[in-house]
């Protein structure tokens, strides 16, 4: 390939494709997919990962890869020694690769993968692309109109207007709200939970807690993770109201997280990627030290991080916030050019509520294309093609329908499988007796209670928590302990309540049936036994109960 696509003449790079034709029709294909998982980072080691989302689809369509330029084995850039969080190291990188890196971007990497097309012979392509992909697929749709039969696009990157992709870093409260909007028990509370989030901040930069670190927060409430979706605003209410333990247990797994390393040399074509396809809170045109002031402005006076501040966070403006400050941005090359005449193909787009971009910007970009379909996605995040679970296999269901039939399916997908609870009991009476005919007071209190504390333990086992399906064990809230298997969930004198301990065993069962036998102690010398089957992660605010409370059989209703 030319390094230039305007400049016949220009140096030759090589770049590497993958090609795998149909497995029931060689030679007879119905069509051609042209795949890139995002990133941007190398593509052809994605290659098994891509092949399962788009199963059957294959056996009828060939599959196409291209590894970007500058990525991978093609042509790559390499600068030992770089660290993007080292701003020292970036300047010296894009020193060493020199003027050629400005052509290491989104507007010629897709005249390349369109030179592959035409090499082998395919008159057009449906483009799938994940994340970075997206961009891809749309500088794409602009330069090679005639070229693109569809396109998928999951979790979906747009532009500004002046066609550069946004890297938005923002906080993003109105997450909690609209979690709690869907929970009946957390509209209860006093207050929308993104002020009540605020007002936590602000209570802890005034009297810091140990326990209880801002930069913490700036993780929990990332409510993608089921169980700080769940769980935060009760939390937070908690806290300001003299209870700590519920935020402190969701704070304390945080320092844990694992950190994506960005260090390495081939971590020069992303940087080339990034900052020469992206728009920023600076300009293009500005010299470096330009650029820190202008980023420096953005964030003390357009506060995108509010109610953080980057110090809040840990974070240093110029070494964590943009790492395309000390890079060049030499060319003039927007992804997707402003009034580009776009075709007229089919699109269907797909985007979480809790992705980079929210359903209603992603929505409103993709009107730029005539015949665009955007559908949103319950309490997803990012990625939804490739995540494991139920809504993982309902979205790759209805995009191996669209790549097949080019027409959008009805796709009812969601991964809401939880209400947030509206607070956490410190005490046996503040827990409402569930309503089980057959039950005494008393032992409609005790389930009440029990089944509260098993449903806390089980809520960690959340297909859709990732951060806390990593935890062997956890301390219970007020007691005692949890300890988690794959498919068993133990408790040892777990305390959810004071005055109130659990011990036992919650079977998951893969269908998502729970099952506990667990032994119950008051304090009162009493043992009880209980046993409860019910199915945890559903969009429910009570799911459906039954058992047994010592020797008395139950049964509950679920209630939406």
């Amino acid at each position: 390939m030319p390094l230039d696509w305007g400049d016949p003449s220009s140096e030759r790079i090589t770049v590497a494709f993958t090609w795998l034709p149909a497995t029931k029709r060689p030679g007879r294909a119905t069509g051609t997919i042209l795949a890139n998982p995002g990133g941007p980072m190398a593509a052809l080691p994605d290659l098994p990962r891509i092949q399962q989302v788009l199963g059957p689809v294959l056996e009828d369509q060939n599959l196409l890869v291209v590894e970007p330029r500058g990525l991978g084995t093609s042509s790559p850039l390499l600068c030992p020694g770089l660290n993007l969080r080292v701003p020292e190291t970036i300047a010296p990188c894009a020193k060493r690769l020199g003027p050629r890196v400005q052509f290491f971007t989104a507007d010629q990497a897709v005249h390349d993968m369109d030179a592959v097309r035409r090499a082998l012979g395919v008159s057009k392509i449906t483009f799938y692309g994940n994340s970075y992909g997206t961009l891809f697929a749309q500088a794409y749709a602009a330069r090679h109109p005639g070229s693109l039969a569809a396109a998928f696009l999951d979790s979906t990157m747009i532009t500004s207007a002046d066609g550069y992709a946004l890297w938005p870093v923002r906080s993003r409260l109105d997450h909690l709200d609209l979690v709690c909007r869907q929970s009946r028990a957390c509209r209860a509370l006093p207050g929308r939970a993104s002020n009540t989030w605020t007002d936590l901040v602000t209570r802890l930069r005034a009297h810091p807690d140990p326990k209880v670190p801002i930069a913490a927060l700036g993780m929990v409430d990332k409510v993608y993770d089921a169980v700080f979706g769940r769980e935060a605003n009760a939390a937070a209410t908690a806290y300001l109201h003299g209870d700590p333990a519920p935020l402190r247990r969701l704070t304390q797994v945080v320092p844990g997280l694992p950190q994506q390393p960005v260090e390495g040399p081939e971590w020069a074509g992303y940087l080339a990627y990034r900052c020469g396809d992206g728009s920023f809170p600076f300009d293009r045109d500005a010299s470096p030290a330009e650029r820190q002031a202008q980023l420096q402005r953005y964030y003390l006076q357009e506060r995108p991080l509010a109610p953080y501040t980057p110090a809040d966070l840990g974070l240093d403006i110029t070494k964590d916030l943009d790492f395309c400050v000390q890079w060049p941005t030499l060319r003039h090359s927007p992804p997707l050019p402003p009034r580009a005449d776009l075709p007229n193909v089919p699109i269907m787009v797909v985007g979480g509520d809790f992705d980079t971009h929210s359903p209603a910007e992603v929505a409103r970009a993709m009107r730029a294309f005539p015949n665009a379909t955007f559908v949103r996605v319950p309490f997803a995040a990012h990625s939804l093609a490739m995540v494991p679970g139920e809504v993982g296999e309902c979205i790759r269901t209805a995009m191996r329908s669209f790549l097949t039939s080019h027409r959008v399916p009805d796709m009812r997908c969601a991964a809401e499988n939880y209400r947030a609870i509206g607070s956490f009991p410190r005490t046996i009476s503040d827990v409402p007796p569930i309503p089980a005919a057959g039950l005494s007071h008393k032992q409609r209190r005790l389930l009440a209670v029990t089944f509260a504390t098993a449903t806390d333990a089980v809520a960690r086992r959340n297909p859709y928590s990732p951060t806390h399906s990593r935890l062997d064990t956890q301390p219970g809230l007020r007691g005692g302990r949890v300890d988690f298997s794959d498919t068993t969930i133990t408790l040892e004198r777990t305390s959810l309540v004071s005055g109130l301990e659990v011990s036992g065993q919650i079977a998951v069962a893969s269908n998502r049936q729970a099952a506990a036998t667990l032994e119950v102690s008051t304090g009162d010398g009493q043992p009880h036994r209980i046993r409860l089957a019910w199915l945890p992660f559903t969009p429910h605010e009570h799911p459906a109960l039954s058992g047994v409370v010592d020797s008395t059989p139950f049964m509950v209703a679920k209630k939406r």
